[in-house]
């Protein structure tokens, strides 16, 4: 899992900012969200322009090195680098706790995502650290170290060292080097707002998500879907062979379900096609979640997200989700002023489960 996450000098953050998922609190309410003292699901709030985005797209650089063949933005290196300083790397810092094994990667990469830096710790000691041409490889984690610096020196313009690694170097499948390629494998950020896009998981993404629905046999699940979190009949027609788009049946009429469907219920479509994915994932941000639901929508949407196994993390304007009902004040962000810190942590008061957090933040009772 994910147990913190930083970055410095990445578009809008000039100054370092930091989620720290590895300090929950002790509540004993809705513990489903927390595992292995790591927080495994939250909402991130914020004003407008605060970097709820950014934030989201940061924690998904990781992709763009350790994932080369996984879907990708293909503007994500437009304004890279916070424009008061283009000279100046993006440094990013992870923590992950896989099995008890604390690894810690950080690296930095200039204006055009070339990786500049890199450095690899292993339960606080230095696997490699990557710094221009200077290269230390740890010979406690790797036998014939030297060899290594020279081949990768030699043949490995640009490519992270873990890549190297894991394409040269015989590993075990328990080792953290495959344990992290698994976990970066399994990433997914996905927003449906003016136009779809998505970062991991799949390298050949589906152009058509009614196709999708149809060849795996799956209206009838996606009727279920649609009337189990919004109330919404939908009687659909029967696909043919070759069909690739769903009609339904209203009255006498016969009705394509994409140009006649609201926004809403579209973006529905998009949810669901990913819920079939996400049994693939280990870390999920969704961006702007809710923009197109009733919020009660919204919160059964979140009881059925924050079901799924992978650690998953939505951003939202929508306070009605701010309940102990759903999470905890420790699973709920505030992103304000280059600051990311979850609702505990903004205030001196005890937190129980009958407090209403949303009236206590619109009352200002959190110093964020």
């Amino acid at each position: 899992m994910l147990k913190k996450f930083a970055v410095k000098n990445y578009r809008g953050f000039s100054k370092r900012i930091e989620l720290d998922l590895s300090n929950p609190n002790n509540y004993s309410f809705n513990q489903f969200a927390i595992s292995g003292g790591v927080v495994k699901n939250g909402i991130i709030y914020g004003p407008n322009g605060m970097g709820k985005t950014n934030l989201g797209l940061a924690l998904f650089d990781i992709e763009y090195h350790l994932a080369p063949l996984k879907a990708k933005k293909s503007d994500y290196y437009d304004n890279y680098v916070y424009a008061g300083n283009p000279n100046l790397t993006v440094d990013f810092e992870y923590e992950f706790d896989f099995d008890n094994q604390i690894l810690n990667y950080d690296y930095s990469k200039n204006i055009t995502g070339q990786l500049k830096k890199e450095s690899l710790r292993l339960n606080g000691e230095t696997v490699f650290s990557l710094d221009g041409e200077d290269i230390y490889i740890n010979e406690k984690y790797f036998n014939n170290a030297g060899v290594i610096q020279a081949s990768f020196n030699e043949n490995a313009n640009g490519v992270s060292l873990i890549n190297y690694l894991l394409a040269f170097y015989p590993l075990d499948k328990d080792n953290y080097l495959i344990k992290l390629q698994n976990f970066v494998n399994g990433m997914l950020w996905f927003a449906s707002l003016e136009f779809r896009e998505f970062i991991g998981v799949e390298s050949k993404p589906s152009s058509n998500i009614e196709e999708f629905i149809i060849s795996n046999g799956l209206v009838a699940d996606f009727a279920a879907f649609l009337e189990r979190v919004s109330g919404q009949k939908f009687t659909f027609i029967q696909p043919r062979k070759g069909d690739t788009t769903l009609w339904y049946r209203l009255g006498n009429f016969r009705l394509r379900f994409c140009t006649t469907v609201s926004t809403g219920t579209r973006t529905l479509e998009l949810l669901y096609f990913w819920f079939k994915h996400m049994s693939e994932t280990t870390f999920v941000f969704i961006d702007e979640f809710d923009a197109f639901y009733h919020f009660r929508l919204s919160y059964k949407i979140c009881k059925e997200l924050f079901n799924l196994p992978c650690q998953l993390f939505l951003s939202s304007h929508n306070t009605y989700l701010m309940s102990n009902d759903l999470l905890r004040p420790d699973c709920n962000f505030i992103l304000n002023d280059g600051e990311v810190k979850s609702l505990n942590e903004c205030t001196d008061k005890e937190l129980r489960f009958g407090h209403n957090i949303e009236k206590l933040f619109r009352g200002k009772a959190f110093g964020v």
